[in-house]
């Protein structure tokens, strides 16, 4: 008798240790949920995302994330939406982001004169339709047309000390010109602590700008340019710079061989 009180104290024993073994092994597999980083390690870089402007360095300790045991591992709980708010908004005012350059403030220029802008005026000299004419003084290139017309264009002609006149006819043209600088200019520009490139290709950042008329043997052109606000100035070194579209415009209506005549 004493015998199988045992057998079944045994027995009930077993089964217990098994139905608490499942339920160890349901809780031990069930899936875990996602480990989140402490905002300890995680605010310095959400505050590094969210703008520029803004410091990474917090103002005062953030709220303690709470750790939750759950079988066989723990996890780090953070803390309520609303208090990491408000951690991240304690920023100081006036700093930068560290490793973010600042925005680099664009440079303002004015607009350009109304007067520069390409028309057509009454022309009563001796030059024949077709003829271009470069007034560096007005700084006004003219483009004869018939009927006693001409197209007039604001250009930038050569500063002080590089001024020049004469006449020559159109050579060569170019779309979209690559830049090699003349040695002289390399060296002048060089002793005033800039380094121009020995080339550049053709582009929208080139001097050059999107078409070029190359005037006889020399190294001077009728080109576009990269700063337009210069137009109406005495700002090159020889050249006769215009803006991207009216170079464009002139482009299209003269001839290699077309005369021209600076004054």
């Amino acid at each position: 008798m004493v015998s199988r009180v045992l057998l079944l104290a045994v027995g009930a024993a077993t089964a217990l240790g098994f139905a608490a073994g499942d339920a160890s092994a349901s809780e031990r597999y069930r899936q875990r949920p996602p480990v989140v980083v402490s905002p300890d390690l995680a605010a310095p870089w959400v505050m590094q995302l969210e703008g520029q402007g803004r410091a990474v360095l917090p103002l005062a300790r953030p709220p303690a994330p709470r750790v939750v045991r759950r079988g066989w591992f723990q996890a780090v709980q953070p803390p309520p939406p609303q208090l990491r708010r408000a951690y991240r908004q304690q920023r100081p005012a006036g700093l930068q982001t560290a490793g973010i350059a600042a925005p680099v403030p664009q440079e303002v220029h004015p607009p350009l004169d109304p007067r520069y802008l390409p028309q057509d005026v009454v022309y009563e000299g001796s030059q024949a339709p077709g003829t271009i004419i470069i007034d560096t003084r007005e700084n006004f290139l003219y483009l004869v047309k018939e009927g006693g017309m001409a197209r007039r264009y604001g250009v930038g002609t050569g500063k002080p000390g590089f001024e020049w006149a004469g006449t020559h006819r159109i050579t060569q043209k170019r779309l979209w010109p690559d830049w090699r600088p003349p040695a002289e200019m390399i060296t002048r520009e060089r002793r005033k602590g800039r380094i121009l490139p020995v080339h550049m290709e053709g582009g929208p950042a080139n001097p050059l700008g999107a078409r070029a008329l190359y005037l006889g043997s020399t190294l001077y052109r009728i080109h576009g340019t990269n700063q337009p606000w210069t137009i109406g100035g005495a700002v090159s070194s020889g050249c006769i710079r215009m803006r991207n579209e009216d170079v464009v415009d002139l482009y299209e209506r003269v001839d290699i061989g077309t005369k021209v005549v600076v004054m």
